[in-house]
């Protein structure tokens, strides 16, 4: 894939992995639409790709209103033309035990986490002129439950389902419908964790596996794989094996 001539849509690209993707892409030269609820953040991105073979273009959005994406899609399409590739990246963790457990917190996580690529799906299938790849960050922390991540971990269980089930309808129109599953990445929402993270990788180590994987076509992109496949050996065990394991972790 010539990143050069691709017109990216990023929508959670304030901080974290989506930030340091929108630089990336821009400095092989790709036209990058950057969108979250932080304009400041995202035009000094902007400004950071200035001298860069690529651009950075900033439209602020809260993807949580289904109709400002719809809008703020009109809009690229106006001013940069045809998106090829979006890369659904907006999120919110927040750790929760048995203990701590609050439901608006919980309505929260999933309306960040699941109805802003929901409303992003349905702005792209409504501008799908072009459209070529759809890929939702969801997490490995939606194979299966996890200490800490119960309602994080089960938004991103949503997403993957969500993803798994459409995918089908969007390979009929041409559209490449996939995940990104993340283990552990050093960014503001990890930051939040008291505990040792195995396999911790930085945000712009993620970022070259997402562009790396861009040009395949699986349905998956997991990284980093030392860890990930941790996970999906526990993804098969029967609760039997599973929760035992789970019980030691007592967070």
């Amino acid at each position: 894939m010539n990143i050069a001539e691709q017109t990216f849509w990023l929508v959670g690209a304030s901080s974290g992995i989506g930030r340091s993707l929108a630089l990336k892409l821009a400095a092989q030269g790709a036209n990058v639409a950057v969108s979250a609820r932080n304009a400041e953040a995202l035009s000094e991105l902007q400004g950071l790709a200035e001298s860069m073979s690529g651009n950075i273009h900033a439209f602020p959005l809260d993807a949580t209103d289904r109709h400002t994406c719809h809008q703020v899609l009109v809009e690229i399409n106006k001013i940069l033309g045809p998106v090829h590739i979006s890369i659904l990246n907006a999120g919110v963790y927040q750790p929760m035990t048995v203990s701590d457990f609050d439901a608006q917190a919980c309505e929260q996580i999933f309306t960040v986490n699941v109805m802003s690529a929901i409303n992003c799906l349905e702005a792209l299938l409504h501008k799908a002129d072009g459209l070529e790849q759809v890929l939702i960050t969801a997490s490995v922390a939606g194979y299966r439950g996890l200490p800490l991540a119960g309602a994080y971990g089960a938004s991103k269980a949503a997403l993957i389902n969500l993803a798994e089930g459409f995918r089908p309808g969007f390979l009929r129109r041409g559209i490449q419908l996939r995940v990104i599953n993340p283990g552990f990445v050093e960014t503001p929402m990890t930051a939040k964790n008291t505990f040792k993270m195995p396999a911790l990788i930085t945000a712009e180590e993620a970022a070259s596996e997402i562009i790396e994987g861009l040009s395949r076509t699986s349905f998956e992109i997991t990284f980093p794989k030392r860890f990930t496949w941790w996970l999906k050996l526990l993804r098969v065990l029967p609760y039997y094996c599973y929760f035992p394991l789970l019980n030691r972790l007592k967070p």
